[in-house]
C-alpha cells in the first residue's frame, strides 16, 4: 500500500521546492489525473513520487515519474528495453529533444535520471509540449 498520496506529495513538495517548480509540478500531476489510466503515489520514506503509466500491448508502462523533491524522471530507456513500436519510442525522443533541447539518444542518455524540473520547463509552452508528447504516446501505445 502507498504511503503517499496527492496531498501528503503537495505539502512535500511546497516545502521542497519553489513556487515555480510547485505550480509546473501542480500542472503535470493534474493532467496526469486526468490522463493516466494508473496513476500510482510511491511507498518511500524520504520523499513522495507519482508515476503515470499506460496500457500497452506489453501492460502497463510508466512514461514519467515526478518526485516532491522537484524532479521528474522520464522513463526513456526504460522503454527501449520493452517491446514497443520504434515508432512510437522514436516520435516520443524526437518531440521531447526538440522541447528540451537535450539528446535522448542512448549515448548521451543512457541511464534513465530524475532531473530537475526547473532546469527542463522554462516556459509554458514546454510545459504544453511536454504534456501533448506524454497524451500522444499514451494514444499510440493503446493501438
Amino acid at each position: 500500500m502507498s504511503k503517499w498520496n496527492k496531498e501528503k506529495f503537495l505539502i512535500d513538495l511546497e516545502e521542497n521546492c519553489s513556487r515555480e517548480v510547485v505550480k509546473i509540478t501542480k500542472e503535470i500531476i493534474k493532467f496526469s489525473e486526468n490522463n493516466s489510466e494508473h496513476l500510482s503515489w510511491g511507498r518511500g520514506s524520504e520523499h513522495g513520487t507519482m508515476t503515470y503509466r499506460c496500457f500497452s500491448d506489453v501492460g502497463l508502462l510508466p512514461l514519467f515519474h515526478i518526485n516532491s523533491e522537484g524532479n521528474i524522471n522520464l522513463q526513456i530507456n526504460f522503454l527501449r528495453n520493452k517491446d514497443i513500436p520504434k515508432m512510437v519510442l522514436r516520435d516520443m525522443v524526437v518531440k521531447l529533444e526538440s522541447n528540451f533541447m537535450r539528446e535522448y539518444d542512448t549515448e548521451m542518455y543512457p541511464n534513465d535520471t530524475f532531473e530537475p524540473i526547473e532546469e527542463l520547463f522554462h516556459t509554458k509552452s514546454q510545459i504544453t509540449k511536454f504534456l501533448k508528447t506524454i497524451e500522444g504516446c499514451a494514444y499510440r501505445l493503446k493501438q
